[in-house]
């Protein structure tokens, strides 16, 4: 793990959580509360962005969420990568998820 990621059990209660993954992934299932920026939109959606907070970047595995942690740091931003992503968060941790489609939550 570099120094930009952290682990699920690391992220500080209520801290800002960006769901980069796209739109199919996020209706299945996503952490509440969470803000939704597919990982193609986050350039041009830097003002939905808490940019005065730590952000917690996070995808499915951690592919999507290391490159978007890595353009926000080269861009000046504090960001942290959720090492394993959403499979570590409700998979391996037990963590909630809610779903926008009514459904029962899933990561996909």
């Amino acid at each position: 793990m570099d120094e930009e990621s952290v682990s699920v059990t690391e992220i500080p209660e209520g801290a800002a959580i960006i769901d980069v993954r796209e739109d199919d992934e996020w209706e299945a299932g996503h952490i509440d509360g969470a803000l939704h920026v597919p990982l193609a939109e986050l350039p041009t959606r830097l003002d939905d962005l808490p940019l005065d907070d730590d952000m917690y970047i996070i995808c499915r595995t951690g592919g999507r969420s290391h490159r978007a942690v890595a353009w926000l740091t080269n861009n000046g931003f504090d960001a942290y990568n959720v090492a394993g992503g959403m499979g570590s968060w409700n998979l391996d941790h037990g963590k909630p998820i809610v779903s926008e489609n009514g459904e029962e939550p899933w990561v996909m």
